[in-house]
């Protein structure tokens, strides 16, 4: 049985999916960015499944104040190299990562933004 605040969240969480998605996905989690190294990185982030695959989506809302070499990838109350997914695609708005099929989603509780070239975090987003 669903609780009220759990299924308002994936309510909000659906409508931040992109057009691409948002017919057929369903959203499995979702947080929103806090700053991290002195970087300011908000909005929200949805862990979004169709069919077999699943994908990290930043929401319209997304918004990072920029740095050199940001990556996205997966953590488990702390950032996993191993779930690198490639590029911040943008510094605004929607973007979406697809989540390599070898890597277990539910094993994983945050979204950052990694900055590979200096090894800091540039911002998390805790997942429910």
């Amino acid at each position: 049985m669903l609780t009220r605040r759990f299924a308002l969240a994936l309510v909000a969480a659906a409508a931040v999916l992109p057009a691409s998605l948002a017919r057929a996905a369903t959203a499995l989690s979702s947080g929103t960015f806090t700053g991290a190294s002195n970087h300011v990185t908000t909005g929200t982030a949805t862990i979004a499944q169709e069919g077999e695959a699943h994908y990290v989506v930043l929401g319209d809302d997304f918004t990072f104040d920029g740095a050199p070499d940001p990556k996205v990838a997966l953590g488990k109350d702390g950032y996993d190299a191993s779930t690198l997914m490639g590029p911040l695609k943008s510094n605004t708005g929607r973007s979406q990562y697809e989540i390599p099929s070898s890597i277990d989603v539910s094993a994983y509780n945050e979204v950052w933004i990694w900055c590979e070239r200096f090894n800091v975090p540039l911002g998390v987003a805790k997942l429910a």
